[in-house]
């Protein structure tokens, strides 16, 4: 398992191209954003109080200098209207430049500067490099934030917005309305949600035949087998399409994760759900899922019943935030549609 995956349970993070693009959705649609892309607090917004996992943090006013950490907060400021001053590097998935599409694309129309990048290659952060960027406040709430690291950047009088009950545990959405309420826009977090969440209800309606299909999240990595449990934030989207986790997904789950369970190739026969959902970087490794002597033990994956994002980039995106959601979203129903028809005959 990649270390993206391993650590970003929201990942390869419904874990998320080809679809509804970025620029025509969350991006601007709730919020209220000035042309060189500020945008305002709600009055009488601040102070806010966060309750987390180091303690409790309160930003006395509405921060113009927004840091983030982790995954999710930077895409969930951006989709509010404005560029953070740091950002974390995206190993996976970001490329040459390290910034992955969708977040470049939505610098590019906020049009309001190029945040400095923190470098993430160890999802260590260095606060040297933090506090070099002078920021009013560091939004992390899923990340790995450290104790340490959220002493010293709360001694250098920096306001942390930490991970809510352990490090990246925060539910997506969490993620969006804890940045919503740090930069004083929880409205129109809210109504962010509400069209990520339009979003979602319009492909189900669109695809009646997913509704009651039994799925399994699957995910081969060489010498060992992945399912991803209904914890996992991208089989609730898998869910919220209509689809239902098998329950052999659920009777195989040895308790070794709360988002995914391993499982060895005699008892892959075992995995019988109608449609098998996979990830996969490269055509290749797809044909190896496909026709394999070990995949194809899987029922599923012997009648070809299985719908698969390739490309690292498109694998990093199906872990849910506000940007990745509709970059990927239609690529995936596509995908599950195919599966679907093939699995109903």
């Amino acid at each position: 398992m990649s270390a993206f995956t391993s650590r970003l349970s929201a990942l390869a993070v419904l874990t998320v191209a080809g679809g509804l693009v970025l620029s025509g959705c969350a991006g601007t649609a709730a919020s209220d954003t000035s042309g060189d892309g500020d945008t305002t607090a709600a009055t009488g917004a601040f102070p806010v109080t966060f309750e987390h996992m180091y303690g409790e943090t309160t930003i006395e006013e509405a921060p113009e200098r927004i840091a983030t950490w982790g995954w999710g907060a930077t895409d969930a400021v951006l989709a509010l209207g404005v560029v953070p001053v740091a950002i974390a590097s995206s190993e996976y998935g970001g490329g040459d430049n390290r910034i992955t599409p969708w977040v470049e694309e939505a610098i590019a129309d906020l049009g309001d500067g190029e945040p400095v990048l923190l470098d993430n290659a160890a999802f260590e952060l260095s606060v040297e490099e933090l506090l070099a960027a002078d920021p009013d406040v560091l939004i992390a709430p899923y990340s790995g934030l450290t104790q340490e690291e959220y002493d010293a950047v709360t001694a250098a009088g920096i306001p942390v917005v930490a991970p809510e009950q352990a490090v990246w545990s925060t539910p997506w959405r969490d993620v969006i309305t804890d940045t919503g309420k740090a930069l004083g826009l929880s409205d129109e977090a809210e109504s962010l949600l509400a069209d990520l969440d339009a979003q979602v209800s319009e492909a189900a309606a669109a695809h009646p035949e997913f509704e009651g299909t039994t799925i399994a999240y699957a995910a081969d990595d060489v010498d060992t087998f992945y399912l991803y449990l209904p914890d996992d934030p991208r089989v609730e989207i898998l869910e919220d399409l209509g689809f239902v986790t098998s329950e052999s997904v659920t009777a195989l789950d040895t308790g070794e994760s709360t988002f995914y369970t391993t499982v060895s190739s005699e008892n892959l026969d075992q995995i019988d759900a109608e449609v098998i959902f996979t990830q996969v970087e490269t055509e290749e490794a797809l044909e190896t899922f496909l026709t394999s002597d070990r995949t194809r033990l899987i029922p599923a994956v012997a009648a070809g019943a299985v719908g698969a994002i390739v490309d690292e980039e498109n694998v990093a995106a199906i872990s849910p935030t506000a940007l990745t959601l509709p970059w990927i979203l239609q690529d995936m129903v596509d995908q599950l549609a195919t599966a679907t028809a093939v699995a109903k005959g």
